[in-house]
């Protein structure tokens, strides 16, 4: 069974309310687990709470009530000391909507050095640090320019070497794809996917991109602050009406078989996430047998 790296027990958080109002609960409630290694989507619309939650895993936020403990180590004591949080934030890395707010130096090689060398990381050790990092997210070449001459999907691969750097054994990705073209988009879930496959990083991928979710091992929705759904993409997103409930939609792909369904077409199974499964069901509806893996 694999370990745990993340459990929420009872997890709320409230921002305080302005003018002496009454505090606003962002996140009721949230009881689950993530497993490490695992790539977890969260979904949500907009002030679901989804963001909230992914700034209480490396206490950018505080847990108002209950518990939440991460690398085993108990975030909702409030009491960890200056050497515990760096430790944390060492192992919990934070991805950011916006690359250029990322970016504190003016050479590539510099930024992504800025984490590891802040934290007494000795040469020749953060030299190779740096090399491996670049080279993990297709950026060796790019070394030694200015991040300002990059396109935005090549910053945002340089945030995440700046965090690859640090050695972390999960990144937060908080809508980290929003601001860039479909180009930068497919470059940074290229790297995501590697990280997680390759390196055994624990992804959690806030987004509101569902062909994104698909791609997870596994899909939370997260409605009003609380966890209203929770299973592979395929489980989650065969739930079609009930996401448009909450404002959300489902991957293309899953749209055309639910709607195929509805014009009377007997497709059968389940697997309806993905363009090469959706493509497998309705190549076998055709041949009016069973898919190879439905």
């Amino acid at each position: 069974m694999a370990e745990t790296f993340i459990h929420a027990e009872n997890l709320s958080f409230s921002y305080q309310g302005s003018n002496g109002g009454d505090d606003v609960p962002a996140l009721k409630n949230i009881t689950l687990d993530i497993s490490k290694g695992e790539y977890v989507a969260i979904l949500g619309h907009n002030g679901s709470g989804k963001s909230t939650f992914a700034k209480l895993l490396n206490l950018i936020l505080e847990p108002t009530a209950g518990t939440l403990i991460v690398g085993g180590t108990d975030l909702s004591s409030g009491d960890l000391s200056d050497e515990e949080l760096i430790a944390l934030r060492r192992r919990v890395g934070m991805v950011f909507q916006n690359p250029d707010n990322q970016l504190v130096a003016t050479i590539v090689e510099d930024d992504v050095a800025f984490g590891p060398e802040n934290i007494g990381v000795p040469m020749p050790e953060l030299r190779h640090r740096v090399d491996g990092a670049l080279a993990s997210v297709g950026m060796s070449e790019y070394a030694d320019r200015e991040p300002h001459h990059l396109s935005g999907g090549q910053k945002q691969r340089v945030a995440i070497a700046g965090i690859i750097a640090m050695r972390p054994e999960c990144i937060v990705f908080d809508e980290s794809t929003a601001m860039l073209d479909p180009l930068g988009r497919r470059e940074v879930l290229d790297t995501i996917r590697m990280l997680n496959r390759e390196n055994g990083i624990t992804v959690i991928n806030i987004t509101h991109y569902m062909n994104e979710a698909a791609l997870a091992d596994r899909v939370i929705v997260i409605n009003d602050g609380t966890v209203l759904m929770d299973g592979t993409p395929d489980e989650v997103f065969a739930q079609r009406d009930r996401l448009r409930e909450v404002g959300l939609e489902v991957p293309q792909c899953a749209e055309l078989i639910h709607r195929l369904r509805e014009a009377g077409i007997p497709i059968e199974g389940t697997a309806i996430s993905h363009v090469e499964s959706c493509a497998e069901l309705l190549a076998a509806t055709l041949r009016g047998g069973e898919p190879a893996h439905g």
